[in-house]
């Protein structure tokens, strides 16, 4: 065999699938939910109109972060599963998208790591400086929330992305029927601590644990790792079942239609007398299995969640999950809105702020830095 065709079939080998560009649009409208979520409006509340309120869905935004899990293993294994990556080239791959925004965020955490040193006892304290730069903060409960609340969701990512090199190289069945199974096992096992909780009370609360509870418990179900890892390998596998499926658009739309109306359903009849622990246990996981494989490929879903807006906004959306919470309290921790005479028209203006701030640092700070690093790394390994 000759020198250019065997490149010729390296280059075939190695070709990057089709972009899956409504996916990219409802992350925008995850993120933008968990924003809400953190900071509702007041207003947002339409009590004369409860089927038309958004608040709803606002008020369980913490459940979009299992979303964001769903769609990671998912977009991971549909990027990489026919591919053979040494797993030291996806981690500086994985690294060089997401350090650059998250060295950026930490900066502008400084002011929260002043808050934390007051807050916490001084060994735990400087534990929390150790591991939250080195994205392990989640391993422990305690820190999981240290200096940046919501970066806890990252460091449970980092994690999940050193297994992933090995859980894409496992011999993953081609049965539908066998995948299906494995998804079904997946949810029970996900969901049986969260039940086991509710049922055993471990923390002691004497009621049933809400979003504003806490205890050792119910925080290592909400923060670290290992409650999450079922959700993210559902991803991983729904990534397997998507590629033996070959859904034609017809099909691919109905089951979309299926998990966003499931959804639409349980969110306005059912979450407010769903215990809360439940909810964080991925109850709703299987219709975000369901909306994402509807949204993987062309389809009349695909084509409402690939519009630009929402492809602009999608695109920052890490950046934007993880600079929005410690932005708004710095905003107005220093009366940002009232100094500039915008108090009126905030929260709105500060969530317009938060949007475009983490569209700037996408393009200027994590795109470049992603090629910096990526051509370092191929100068190396060449």
């Amino acid at each position: 065999m000759n020198v250019s065709s065997s490149i010729t079939q390296t280059v075939v080998k190695h070709e990057r699938r089709p972009a899956l560009p409504a996916l990219t649009g409802i992350r925008s409208l995850a993120a933008i939910c968990i924003m809400l979520f953190h900071f509702t409006p007041a207003g947002l509340r339409w009590a004369a109109h409860p089927w038309v309120t958004l608040y709803p869905i606002v008020d369980i935004g913490f459940v979009f972060v299992s979303f964001f899990f769903v769609l990671s293993g998912f977009i991971l294994t549909y990027n990489y599963a026919e591919r053979k990556v040494k797993p030291v080239d996806f981690m500086v791959a994985r690294l060089a998208r997401l350090y650059p925004i998250y060295l950026l965020t930490l900066l502008i955490s400084i002011p929260m790591i002043v808050a934390e040193w007051h807050a916490r006892g001084h060994s735990q304290f400087f534990e929390g400086m150790l591991l939250t730069p080195l994205l392990l903060q989640s391993l422990l409960p305690k820190l999981a929330t240290f200096s940046n609340t919501v970066a806890w969701a990252l460091s449970c990512e980092a994690i999940f992305y050193l297994s992933f090199p090995w859980l894409v190289q496992l011999r993953w069945p081609r049965s539908t029927g066998t995948l299906l199974a494995i998804l079904l096992v997946l949810w029970v096992v996900g969901i049986t601590p969260h039940i086991l909780y509710l049922h055993f009370d471990p923390d002691h609360l004497g009621h049933i644990a809400d979003r504003y509870s806490g205890g050792f418990w119910l925080s290592t179900l909400k923060y670290t790792p290992l409650p999450f890892a079922c959700t993210f390998v559902a991803g991983v596998a729904l990534g397997h079942l998507h590629d033996a499926l070959q859904l034609s658009q017809r099909a691919r739309t109905a089951v979309g239609v299926v998990g966003f109306a499931g959804a639409w359903i349980f969110i306005y009849h059912f979450a407010a007398q769903t215990p809360y622990v439940l909810i964080v246990g991925g109850i709703i996981t299987p219709l975000f299995l369901a909306m994402t494989l509807g949204l993987a490929g062309p389809g009349v879903l695909a084509r409402v969640f690939s519009v630009w807006p929402l492809m602009i906004v999608g695109t920052a959306s890490y950046a934007l999950y993880l600079m929005h919470f410690n932005v708004f309290i710095l905003l107005h921790t220093y009366n940002i809105p009232a100094r500039l005479g915008l108090a009126r028209v905030d929260p709105w203006i500060s969530y317009a702020f938060i949007i475009l701030l983490a569209m700037a640092a996408t393009r200027w700070v994590e795109q470049p830095a992603q090629r910096a690093i990526a051509q370092w790394w191929k100068q190396r390994r060449a």
